[in-house]
C-alpha cells in the first residue's frame, strides 16, 4: 500500500488535477469543495479545516501494482522515474466538474484565476491555521447566480456552461454519488448531456474526482504524446482535433493498450511532455 512519505506534493499539485492551490513557504493551502487543506512534505502532514482529508492521495491504492501495470510500456516507466511521487488525486466532485467546464480553451494560470473569482464572490469565507480563504461555491448558489455575476467571474462564454452545469447538480440530474458506482461509459454518457461538457472534460472529472481509473483525458498535449511516441501503435491519430467518434475509437484502443490504469499512465506521461516543454504550472 502507498506510504504518504513518498507522496511528492508539489509535482502532484503541479500536474494539471487541481488549480486552486497556492504554496505559501513550506506549505501547500487548497480549496477542496468545502474544505479547505493545508499540505507539508517534510514531515508528510495533512491537514483539513473539516479534520477529513478524505483520502485526497488516493492512499488506499495498491500503487505497487498499479505502476507495475502501467509500466509495461517503456516511456511510461521512464515517465513514473522522472515523477515518482506523482499521484492522482481524490477531489471534491462538484469543483472538479466546474473546474473542467471552466478549463475549455484556457491555460492553467486563467482556469486558476477564474475558479478564484468564483470562490470569493460566492463561497464561504473561512479562517484555518491562520489562514483566510473562500471555500468552493455550492451547487445551489451558481445555479442561481445571474449571468452578470458569473461573466464579472472572468468567465466569458463558459459562464452558461457553469450556470447549466450546476443547475443541473442542483436539480439532481447529475448525482455524483451515482456516477462513481455507475461503469465508465454510463457516468461519460451522462456527464455528456451537459452542455459544455465532450469527451475529454468528462474523462478528467471521471478520472480526477469519479474514480475511473480508465479514463484517459485526450487534449492537445496527450494528443501530442500519442503521435510523437505512438503514431505505429495509434495509427488514427492526427494533428487534427480529435472528434467524438474518433475519440471513443481511441479511448478504446489506448485502454487496450494501457489497460485498466490507463488514467495514471496518462498522468506520468502528460506531466513529462509539460515539463519537457517547459511549461508553466500553478
Amino acid at each position: 500500500m502507498l506510504k504518504t512519505s513518498t507522496i511528492d506534493i508539489e509535482t502532484t499539485i503541479n500536474s494539471g488535477q487541481v488549480f486552486l492551490w497556492n504554496k505559501i513557504k513550506d506549505h501547500w493551502i487548497g480549496i477542496d469543495g468545502q474544505d479547505l487543506l493545508i499540505l507539508n512534505q517534510s514531515p508528510f502532514i495533512a491537514r483539513s479545516s473539516s479534520n477529513k482529508v478524505n483520502n485526497f492521495f488516493r492512499e488506499e491504492d495498491n500503487l505497487k501494482q498499479i505502476l507495475s501495470n502501467i509500466s509495461r510500456d517503456k516511456l511510461v516507466e521512464k515517465a513514473v522515474r522522472q515523477s515518482p511521487g506523482l499521484r492522482l488525486m481524490r477531489q471534491d466532485p462538484f469543483q472538479c466538474y466546474i473546474s473542467f467546464i471552466c478549463s475549455s480553451n484556457s491555460s492553467i494560470q486563467n482556469i486558476k484565476l477564474m475558479l478564484e473569482n468564483l470562490c470569493k464572490k460566492f463561497g464561504n469565507k473561512q479562517e484555518f491555521d491562520g489562514y483566510k480563504l473562500s471555500t468552493f461555491p455550492k451547487a445551489e448558489i451558481l445555479a442561481n447566480a445571474s449571468m452578470k455575476e458569473l461573466i464579472d467571474c472572468r468567465l466569458g462564454f463558459r459562464a452558461k456552461y457553469v450556470k447549466g452545469a450546476a443547475q443541473a447538480v442542483n436539480s439532481g440530474e447529475i448525482d455524483f454519488t451515482w456516477l462513481k458506482k455507475a461503469d465508465y461509459h454510463t457516468s461519460l454518457e451522462s456527464l455528456k448531456k451537459v452542455l459544455g461538457i465532450g469527451n475529454k472534460i468528462a474523462d478528467c472529472i471521471m478520472l480526477f474526482s469519479l474514480d475511473k481509473m480508465e479514463s484517459f483525458p485526450i487534449d492537445r498535449w496527450t494528443q501530442r504524446i500519442l503521435l510523437k511516441y505512438y503514431k505505429k501503435i495509434f495509427d488514427t491519430v492526427t494533428e487534427k482535433p480529435v472528434t467524438e467518434k474518433k475519440y471513443e475509437e481511441l479511448h478504446e484502443n489506448i485502454v487496450k493498450y494501457f489497460g485498466p490504469y490507463a488514467g495514471y499512465a496518462q498522468q506520468f506521461l502528460f506531466k513529462m511532455e509539460r515539463d519537457l516543454n517547459k511549461k508553466k504550472w500553478l
